[in-house]
């Protein structure tokens, strides 16, 4: 794996993941991960298998005929057994269960609705592809969802943010004495993530050789494994540029991280979890009445663009939405406010 690429490494755990998942499953689901290997991501076709072993597990207890099968042994039949109340019921199951391992799971309407899209998905390959003569899947209503504020960071909260990371000034003791051997790194990263609203995963996986100075611009490999250009401008030009510097510094680097651009104190490829981490470390010190998240600072870039250029093709493309409706609906509220200042832009009559 020492010359792939942190995403086709990434990918290739997630296959293997995913045989793993599918090992405890009916087997004649074999076919449609296999019709839809094109369609979902690798890390959504994981979600995918985790949410059908929960299906799988609901029909095992909830149905005397196969209590007392193994889930993997279950045939396409079971499928078609279900009817729209059950899978009513189902929904009604999901807001509060007990796993097959003991452990109690609460669900949310926007979680149930994630695991109904897994079911959906399922039943609607095998009812396309005749193996099944009805969707009881398609009749049901989804959870409504209910609007989530956007959460995001004002300007002067940026600002607060960089200069916490530049300063340390608002770290505890203990956090200071890290502060100073990765100060450059981090506000390196925190630019870069604000100045261009890139996913942490992307961020993470960006490589020395994915930075191009000549058309400030980075390489990133998008949600669905396709590559985009990102273009940043002279504020994440100075951070990257101050931490290279630092970087080039750093010797003997664990094996197959080389490549990587940001690295952790271990000396090798930066984490996730470590940048959610780090992200909340400095939020903390300028706002406690916002959870700050590494998507949230994506939020943060993309309402200040499109506060800036009004052009919501614009933010979708630089975002990497594939559906501008993603982007519309993360934006109704600022679109909204737009629309409300429009009322006294055009003027009918002159005061006499």
């Amino acid at each position: 794996m020492k010359n792939l690429t942190y995403s086709q490494q990434i990918n290739q755990k997630n296959i293997l993941k995913l045989r793993e998942l599918r090992s405890e499953l009916p087997k004649f689901l074999s076919s449609y991960f296999i019709g839809v290997d094109h369609v979902l991501a690798s890390r959504t076709k994981i979600a995918y298998a985790i949410d059908l072993k929960t299906f799988f597990e609901y029909i095992k207890t909830s149905n005397p005929i196969y209590r007392d099968k193994k889930i993997c042994d279950f045939e396409l039949d079971c499928l078609s057994s279900l009817t729209f109340t059950d899978m009513n019921e189902y929904m009604e199951y999901l807001k509060f269960y007990k796993t097959a391992e003991g452990k109690m799971v609460t669900n949310n309407e926007r979680a149930i609705k994630r695991k109904m899209a897994a079911v959906r998905s399922m039943y609607n390959f095998f009812h396309k592809s005749e193996a099944i003569l009805v969707n009881p899947a398609a009749q049901v209503d989804m959870p409504r969802l209910h609007d989530k504020a956007i959460i995001r960071l004002d300007v002067n909260e940026i600002a607060d943010l960089l200069d916490a990371v530049e300063s340390g000034n608002t770290l505890s003791d203990a956090q200071r004495r890290f502060h100073k051997k990765n100060k450059r790194r981090d506000l390196a990263l925190l630019t870069l993530m604000l100045g261009t609203g890139i996913r942490v995963s992307e961020c993470v996986g960006l490589d020395l050789i994915d930075l191009d100075f000549n058309n400030d611009r980075i390489k990133i490999v998008r949600k669905g494994g396709y590559e985009a250009f990102v273009y940043f401008g002279d504020e994440v030009r100075e951070a990257l540029e101050a931490y290279l510097e630092e970087r080039e510094e750093i010797k003997e680097i664990v094996s197959g991280h080389e490549n990587a651009l940001f690295l952790s104190s271990r000396k090798q490829r930066i984490t996730v979890r470590s940048v959610e981490n780090l992200v909340k470390k400095y939020a903390q010190t300028v706002t406690v009445m916002k959870n700050i998240t590494p998507h949230k600072l994506r939020s943060t870039y993309g309402t200040a663009l499109y506060q800036q250029t009004g052009d919501i093709y614009l933010v979708a493309d630089v975002l990497g939405h594939k559906d501008v409706n993603t982007t519309r609906k993360h934006y109704a509220a600022i679109e909204e406010e737009r629309r409300r200042m429009a009322k006294d832009k055009v003027i009918l009559r002159k005061d006499k």
